[in-house]
This record gives C-alpha cells, sequence and structure tokens, in this order.
C-alpha cells in the first residue's frame, strides 16, 4: 500500500469537533473528540473512537456514561483546550462551566447542544476503541440557523496543521 495515498485518502473523511466528559465519582474526565457518528435510530446509538490508554476512556468505562458535547462553529479554543488532560476547578473543567446532567455525567454549558448516553458495548481494537452509547437525554441550548450539521465546528476549521487519519 503506498503510505501517502493511504493518509491522504483517509484524510477525506470529514469531522466534526466535540467534547466528550465523563464523571466516575470525583473523578472527571474530558477530551476533544472527532471519530463521531450516529449508528441508529433506533434506539438512538452514536460511535465514538477514544484514545485507548486515556483517561476518558478509563472513566466512561467505570461510570457506563457520557456526555457528547457539541462544538459550535467559533469554539476552537474550547476544541484546543480540551486537547490536553482536563482539570477541574470548582465548577468549571479547563475553565468550562458546566453541570452534571441526568446521567451525571458534565454538560458544557457553552456549546450549543449535547447529548448524554449510556455505554452499551466497547471494542477494544486499534490505538482507539471504538465506544457505542444509546442517547439517553439531549440538550439544545441554541437552535441553530439553517442546517444542524453546519453548525458543529468541523476539523478543517481548527487550521491547516490540524488533521486526523492515515
Amino acid at each position: 500500500m503506498d503510505a501517502d495515498a493511504k493518509k491522504t485518502s483517509l484524510r477525506m473523511i470529514p469531522y466534526g469537533i466535540y467534547v466528550l466528559t465523563a464523571k466516575n465519582g470525583d473523578e472527571v474526565a474530558a477530551a476533544t473528540v472527532n471519530w463521531v457518528t450516529q449508528t441508529s435510530f433506533d434506539p438512538p446509538l452514536v460511535a465514538i473512537g477514544v484514545k485507548a490508554d486515556s483517561g476518558p476512556l478509563a472513566a466512561l468505562k467505570a461510570a457506563g456514561a457520557f456526555a457528547l458535547n457539541m462544538c459550535g462553529k467559533g469554539q476552537q479554543g474550547m476544541a484546543f483546550g480540551f486537547f490536553k488532560p482536563a482539570e477541574l476547578e470548582g465548577e468549571k473543567i479547563s475553565g468550562e462551566p458546566f453541570h452534571p446532567g441526568s446521567t451525571g455525567s458534565p454538560i458544557l454549558e457553552n456549546t450549543p447542544a449535547s447529548v448524554e448516553c449510556k455505554v452499551v458495548e466497547i471494542v477494544e481494537k486499534g490505538d482507539h476503541h471504538v465506544v457505542i452509547g444509546e442517547v439517553v437525554d439531549a440538550h439544545l441550548r441554541q437552535a441553530p440557523d439553517g442546517r444542524a450539521d453546519e453548525a458543529i465546528l468541523e476539523m478543517k476549521e481548527l487550521g491547516d496543521n490540524v488533521f486526523y487519519g492515515g
């Protein structure tokens, strides 16, 4: 296989930007993620790629639940803020205000929307594991103007040097 062709081809897959959050006891974990898709309407399921050796994966496994907070247009700073380990400071995670959702997962207050999920399966393959979650609650803080899928912050909006794939 031509390594450059593989890398370029896989980078053609578009990605939205999200902040995954989970809470297990006093431990709060959060990370920017982009391998996300809805996989079923009934029941509503999402699949997320989460780094195999990460704190957020350990936290959502232990908690059995997580939240997926959708970053909106212009929220590049928030996305970059969760590229590093989260810091809990009172009612803020890495500087972002949050409140506990119905699953106990942190809901970021400045994102336009979020969904809360219970973990239904984890496929442990490769350097990222695929977490399948059933959506059990949804929060819409800001209805988008126009198409909902155009309201999400996209990977390409993080700059010319930020890529996934390959």
